[in-house]
């Protein structure tokens, strides 16, 4: 169908108008982040700051006397140790539950995968207490290795999910070739069925990593320390008791959304189509 010059118009209105809606946020939380703090609470509020301030940065990235960036630091580490680790572990467990999913035959195959995707549906406030308990029994709390074991609940149902229905995508005729040929189960799972779905690995990937990147309750709850905090908690205490940096809360949001934004950058075109092909199947 030819395309009219109005629906054209429109078009390229409505990606400007998202675009703007995405940026701005983005671009008023950088302005917050170099602004005075006489600027950021001024009533009318002033939309462009008098003087640009880029000490919070050098404070919370470079400063070693600092209390605050040596938190924020130690948080950054933390969250990449546990967002790297549950990925690791989302997808080894993810890749052969959701081939198993996917190829294989077995009684109640469908409703099992419903009760794990139901786990991930449940509320995080109702699991806190039962969580709670089994962390502090098995010497867990307060470290990188109990969040990983908790953030892991979260995300392979999530990843089993995307997966499983991205393999049923894959056409088995490819891999009944490859067993005809002699391969394996197993070697027909990583010479055909991976390569062939590296978008959705790609999509699940990414996703499993915001999850463990961005989980704040668990975190909140079963760490007290900068031995095991990471980057939602550290920041969330950057406000005081009776008096909060704003500037500071925006740096290092600012900071600590790079690394989710260069992994959607890197991977945006196989995480479209791995979501656009593994969420309509099943």
């Amino acid at each position: 169908m030819k395309r009219t010059t109005g629906g054209t118009v429109l078009t390229y209105v409505a990606a400007v108008v998202v675009a703007l809606g995405c940026i701005a946020p983005l671009a008023w939380t950088f302005l917050a982040s170099v602004s005075t703090q006489s600027d950021i609470v001024a009533r009318p509020a002033r939309w462009w700051p008098s003087e640009f301030v880029f000490d919070r940065y050098a404070t919370i990235l470079f400063d070693s006397s600092s209390a605050v960036g040596n938190s924020f630091r130690a948080a950054f580490v933390n969250s990449l140790v546990v967002g790297v680790s549950v990925v690791a572990i989302s997808m080894i467990v993810g890749i052969f539950g959701a081939y198993a999913f996917a190829r294989l035959r077995f009684p109640f195959q469908r409703t099992t995968l419903m009760i794990f995707l139901a786990t991930y549906m449940l509320p995080q406030v109702a699991l806190l207490i039962p969580l709670y308990l089994i962390l502090s029994s098995i010497g867990l709390l307060d470290s990188t290795i109990g969040l990983i074991v908790v953030d892991c609940a979260l995300v392979v149902p999530f990843t089993l999910w995307i997966l499983s229905n991205y393999f049923a995508t894959i056409p088995a005729e490819l891999e009944e070739a490859a067993r005809i040929d002699g391969t394996s189960r197993l070697g027909a799972l990583f010479r055909v069925i991976l390569p062939s779905a590296k978008p959705g690995l790609f999509a699940a990937t990414m996703f499993a990593f915001l999850l463990a990147w961005d989980e704040f309750m668990y975190a909140l709850i079963f760490t007290s320390t900068d031995a095991a905090k990471t980057l939602p908690v550290a920041i969330a205490e950057f406000a005081g008791r009776y008096t909060t940096d704003f500037g500071l809360v925006a740096a290092g949001g600012l900071i600590a959304s790079i690394p989710p934004v260069i992994i959607a950058l890197v991977f945006q075109r196989q995480v479209v189509s791995g979501l656009s092909a593994g969420a309509v199947k099943g």
